[in-house]
């Protein structure tokens, strides 16, 4: 990843989600997705922004993935797998609202 502003954004979104929750794999897309979330959204984004951004990623790298559905319709387990997500966005966020970006 290049260090513009976003991607540097992004960095501290992943840096700020426990390594075991990270998923495997080239994830530089997913985490850019965040960080416009965070920029755009603030400390009020909310786990099913986190989701749908989420599935719009996956959608790229697999279209057929049984969790790109509607975030009303995931089971809470699945829910749950976006909370360490949702918690390192607003994280990150405070902070650049702090920093008045």
């Amino acid at each position: 990843m290049t260090d513009s502003y976003i991607a540097q954004i992004a960095a501290e979104i992943r840096s700020a989600v426990p390594p075991e929750s990270l998923p495997s794999g080239d994830t530089d897309e997913l985490f850019l997705i965040y960080a416009v979330l965070a920029l755009a959204k603030g400390i009020d984004v909310e786990a099913r922004d986190i989701h749908n951004a989420w599935a719009a990623w996956m959608s790229t790298k697999d279209p057929e993935h049984e969790s790109i559905v509607p975030y009303a319709d995931l089971p809470a387990e699945v829910r749950r797998e976006d909370d360490a997500y949702l918690a390192a966005v607003r994280r990150v966020a405070s902070r650049l609202g702090r920093e008045g970006r």
